[in-house]
């Protein structure tokens, strides 16, 4: 195709999906002349995985590190969130970079690790799972693609350390995915469960607070033994956050619930509806009386 007939032509991704079988001719080695080029304009998106190796890292809280070295997004349109790596004050460049190269190396994001590939996360909508396919980016200043050096994506993928990050990031991109697949039959989120989505996600430090709650235990009947595991682990606790946002999003019930709250939540739900009914048929009564006193007899 011709870089003319290309729907975004100054886009770096080449706009082919490829499997992990596919070959990729690419090294990226210090002394190479491009070298730190790509992390001096960054734009890196965030898995919630990435957030909790790197504030592992730096020894911070996940609200400390989100409030130091990250912004906010949106991905869509009054949808949910997404994070990305604030660049350093009054400029463009990663504030991991050094002279030497990624100062935060062996916790690198995913985006990171992935480059020059691009992840593509795809559903079918006859389809309940998602498929991972591949594209390559070819950016002017990278010359990694010159390196006398071929692989596959997948051998590519383990080397860059790639499997173990595409776990643990699964059930947030199949979160995302489902959303999108759903679009107008989920409604537009409250902010509500667009804080949570926040919260689960990115501040896992502020989840173990809620999940340790005696509000959540008086929700949720968890064993023991699993809520203990959880609460010490941040792996551990975000996958369960996974869960739980399924189920609070999409009313995948897999979290048992106590009887008594949920008999409490159906009763606020009929309260919920019978108010919203009573709103409507007062503001319906009140404009037929407007109405008729302006009627010209």
């Amino acid at each position: 195709m011709n870089p003319s007939e290309l729907p975004f032509p100054t886009s770096p991704v080449t706009p082919t999906t490829l499997e992990g079988t596919a070959a990729l001719q690419f090294q990226c080695r210090k002394g190479i002349a491009c070298w730190n080029a790509c992390c001096s304009n960054i734009d890196i998106s965030l898995t919630p995985y990435d957030i909790v190796r790197l504030k592992q890292h730096l020894e911070l809280s996940s609200s400390e590190f989100l409030n130091r070295y990250t912004v906010p997004y949106e991905m869509e349109k009054d949808g949910i969130a997404g994070v990305k790596l604030r660049p350093v004050d009054g400029g463009t460049a990663c504030r991991f970079m050094t002279d030497a190269g990624c100062g935060v190396y062996a916790d690198r994001p995913t985006a990171c690790r992935y480059y020059p590939v691009a992840l593509l996360s795809m559903r079918k909508q006859d389809e309940s799972i998602d498929r991972q396919y591949y594209a390559i980016v070819r950016e002017d200043h990278c010359l990694g693609h010159q390196e006398p050096r071929t692989q596959t994506i997948d051998e590519y993928r383990a080397e860059q350390g790639l499997p173990e990050y595409d776990d643990l990031a699964h059930g947030w991109r199949q979160l995302i995915l489902k959303k999108k697949s759903s679009g107008p039959t989920v409604g537009k989120p409250s902010k509500r469960s667009l804080e949570l989505f926040f919260m689960t996600c990115y501040d896992i430090d502020r989840f173990r607070s809620f999940v340790a709650s005696d509000s959540f235990s008086g929700i949720y009947d968890l064993p023991a033994d699993e809520l203990h595991a959880m609460l010490l682990d941040d792996v551990t606790l975000l996958q369960f956050g996974f869960r739980f946002l399924r189920q609070v999003l999409f009313g995948e019930m897999t979290i048992p619930m106590r009887a008594e709250s949920v008999e409490q939540r159906r009763a606020r739900l009929a309260e919920q509806r019978a108010r919203i009914e009573r709103e409507a048929a007062e503001r319906l009564a009140r404009d037929d009386d407007e109405g008729g006193a302006y009627v010209d007899v």
